[in-house]
């Protein structure tokens, strides 16, 4: 068998990409293999005859991940992949965005673009080729698609932007960004950063914009050696009734569309629209009436004329000029129990943000092509169906929600403390019980105002905003700061920027429209830039800045470090130890490798406790220092006395008392409490101690010394009578058992 392949390379970046077609996938309509390093993609493009009636263009992206590709099996007891995970979620919806506008006026042709990674070398991310290979598998095919259109990701590391960084690059980068586009136009952004000044933002979007150009000149060059046929298409002719209707409704229209209040509104319109259509269509099944699919379908065409027509003349839909935001109402503390939660309103849009906080056990395990990792901080979108007054099957979050929630995950990640200072897993909820335009950046304002409200140390508030577009031509378009819902979805582009007062930390482009010039681009930023300090300026005025301690239902976390020679006596054989502390604390406590150490307890004073007990397991004796120690055996030549969980040392008769004793017996007992001092730790590390010396340090009186002073060294004989000496219990109050062996400085687990 013959195989056409052709292949296409160029060094972009630090590493070669290609693009290879006409050996794998040849009966679909467009088929590229794409490579980067050792990174490689297989992406096919199918199309079949649109369904019966259908009004809208449904086109389907999906990318995959296969773990072969890099040498993994999937855990769990099914051994092959299953539904999409989050990752492969979100760079499905990455494919979409730049490609989604770049289709004829009433093309509806089913389509759908399927990618796999069927290589990975762990370093040059899948997901950006995948959009690389999208655009060409579309540009080299035979559907009617106004390519080409190209993306790549962009890293900012010691100062220097980087094209298509690689993962370890992107550990110690400032920015991780994708940006789509034609050779003259932006189409779509994905981005955070560490607080980015939006100059320096615009310099990174413009040097992404030039690699972009490298690469369609490499889908340029495999488009002319493949040099497909393209199907022709022609849009269905103009049946003149949106002329009818502009001409009849249009007046009307536009008095219900500045009705105020979203459901009002709707109302309006909604009422406008079914006397037009009992005027239009009297009887519906009478020959030659106007189809009620298709009169819906113009009446929504009109209802987008009226909106932009309005907008551009300078009348938005609530009665606001371009630049205001609705009115904003932020509360904190309003649920009980909670660990911290907030409400945060701006118009008809609404976040109520819960915030749960958590040990390590609590961190999410992420496993796909790369290494396994854990997640400390989670914040989950939910847009439940009442939140715009509809009814809809209860079913888990769909794409939209999962891509929402990582925007505000990812711009609220960068004002969060380190581990080190701030050890609790965090997990933010954030339910739209509302929802009239820009609930995700909603959302991060309100997940800003529940984290400062439970007590996390957040570096600087976080709020976001979101800016539309409505373009008639390249020189006349007007930029909607605080967008509504109306405003999005019959206007060009929802351009959500969300960032502190220092500089930018989540960007997102949505265009309707193929793409935007770096103009638009850098007066959006700036007018992004304003609204987000009105915001900030009104969240401070309800919470000035992160409560210095966290909720009381709140676990309580104290982290310390040890030796890592001394995790075995910490847990002990079998566990005793450290099981012995948690038993006895309520506490739960977590060890890591490098001799981190957490303890979670459910109030103050247990973490405490058992925070005493596990350095207590893992102090090093000290000379010089006073312990409160607890007899374990008892020699003819003196005591062992327990002053470290597991560790003894010898208290030799002589330096029991000032006074002189006969028989150790008759006065010290097991489980008898003492002060001692240590004197020594030799070279086979057993520790001396001493009673006598520690006692005279104190300035405390020698109680056997008066005793045997008193009694003649007797303490009653061997009846077992305690006579009247004063004893003193260690803290549990717990009898130990003896050593039942010679030997002071050994190491002993006990239970």
């Amino acid at each position: 068998m013959t195989v056409n392949k052709i292949r296409v390379e160029k060094k972009i970046g630090r590493q070669v990409l290609s693009f290879e077609t006409g050996q794998l996938a040849k009966q679909a309509a467009g088929a590229v293999l794409v490579q980067y390093g050792e990174t490689v993609v297989l992406v096919a493009a199918a199309s079949s005859d649109p369904r019966p009636g259908i009004d809208f263009f449904p086109l389907m992206c999906d990318y995959r991940e296969r773990f072969a590709a890099a040498g993994k099996f999937p855990g769990g007891f099914l051994k092959r992949e299953g539904r999409p995970s989050t990752k492969e979620v979100l760079s499905s919806r990455l494919m979409d965005r730049p490609i989604r506008p770049l289709w004829p006026d009433g093309f509806m042709d089913e389509v759908q673009v399927q990618a796999f990674v069927v290589a990975s070398d762990q370093e040059n991310d899948g997901d950006v080729l995948a959009m690389n290979g999208a655009g060409a598998a579309l540009h080299v095919s035979s559907l009617p698609f106004l390519g080409p259109i190209a993306s790549v990701r962009v890293g900012k590391v010691d100062g220097e932007l980087i094209a298509f960084p690689t993962n370890s690059e992107l550990e110690a980068s400032e920015l991780d960004m994708i940006v789509s586009g034609s050779r003259e136009q932006v189409a779509m952004i994905e981005g955070f950063a560490n607080e980015m000044p939006e100059d320096q933002m615009m310099e990174a979007i413009q040097f992404a914009h030039g690699i972009i150009r490298e690469v369609i000149d490499l889908q340029d060059e495999l488009y002319q050696k493949v040099n497909p046929q393209k199907m022709e298409f022609t849009a269905p002719e103009d049946d003149g009734l949106l002329d009818k209707l502009s001409a009849s409704y249009y007046e009307d229209f536009k008095s219900a569309m500045q009705t105020p209040g979203k459901q009002d509104r709707a109302e309006a319109v909604g009422a406008l629209r079914d006397r037009a259509m009992g005027e239009m269509i009297p009887d519906p099944e009478a020959e030659g009436a106007i189809c009620t699919k298709r009169f819906k379908t113009v009446w929504h065409d009109l209802e987008k004329k009226v909106a932009r027509d309005l907008i551009v003349a300078g009348t938005r839909p609530d009665g606001r000029d371009a630049t205001s935001l609705r009115q904003i109402h932020c509360e904190t503390d309003l649920l009980p129990r909670v660990h911290g939660s907030a409400l945060f309103q701006r118009g008809e849009t609404q976040a109520l943000v819960t915030v749960a906080l958590g040990t390590a056990r609590d961190e999410q395990r992420v496993d796909g092509l790369h290494e396994e990792y854990s997640k400390k901080f989670m914040l989950d979108y939910n847009f439940p169906s009442f939140s715009v007054g509809e009814c809809r099957p209860i079913r888990g979050p769909g794409r939209r929600e999962i891509g929402h929630g990582c925007l505000a995950e990812r711009s609220v990640a960068p004002v969060l403390p380190a581990a080190e200072d701030f050890p609790y897993t965090i997990r933010v909820i954030s339910d739209i019980t509302e929802s009239n335009g820009s609930s995700s950046m909603a959302s991060v304002c309100g997940a800003t105002l529940g984290l400062m409200a439970s007590g996390v140390p957040i570096s600087n508030p976080v709020a976001g905003i979101s800016v539309g577009l409505v373009r008639n031509s390249t020189d006349d378009y007007i930029l909607l700061t605080d967008i509504l819902g109306t405003e999005d979805h019959f206007g060009d582009m929802d351009f959500k920027i969300a960032g502190t007062q220092n500089g930018i930390t989540g960007i997102q482009l949505d265009l309707k429209i193929n793409g935007i010039s770096e103009e638009i681009i850098r007066a959006t930023l700036k007018q992004s830039r304003e609204a987000r300090i009105e915001i900030l300026r009104k969240m401070l005025t309800t919470i000035p800045r992160p409560r210095r301690e966290t909720a009381p239902t709140a676990p309580r976390l104290l982290r310390t470090r040890i030796s890592p020679d001394k995790i075995g006596a910490l847990i002990g054989p079998g566990g005793k130890n450290i099981r012995g502390i948690q038993e006895a604390t309520g506490c739960v406590i977590e060890v890591d490798d490098d001799g981190t150490v957490l303890v979670a307890g459910n109030d103050k004073e247990s973490a405490a406790e058992a925070m005493k007990q596990v350095e207590a397991c893992t102090a090093t004796v000290q000379i010089g220092k006073i312990y409160d120690g607890i007899v374990s055996s008892i020699k003819d030549f003196g005591a062992f006395v327990e002053i470290l969980p597991g560790r003894d040392g010898l208290c030799h008769i002589s330096e029991l008392s000032s006074g002189y004793i006969s028989s150790i017996d008759k006065v010290v007992r097991v489980g008898d409490a003492m002060k001692v001092l240590v004197i020594d730790v030799d070279e086979h590390d057993r520790v001396k101690l001493s009673r006598r010396q520690a006692l005279e340090e104190l300035g405390e009186e020698d109680e056997i010394a008066a005793m045997v002073a008193e009694r003649g060294d007797d303490r009653g004989g061997d009846d077992g009578d305690d006579g009247d000496r004063p004893r003193r219990r260690g803290g549990s109050g717990r009898r130990r058992g003896g050593s039942g062996g010679g030997g002071g400085g050994g190491r002993r687990y006990r239970d």
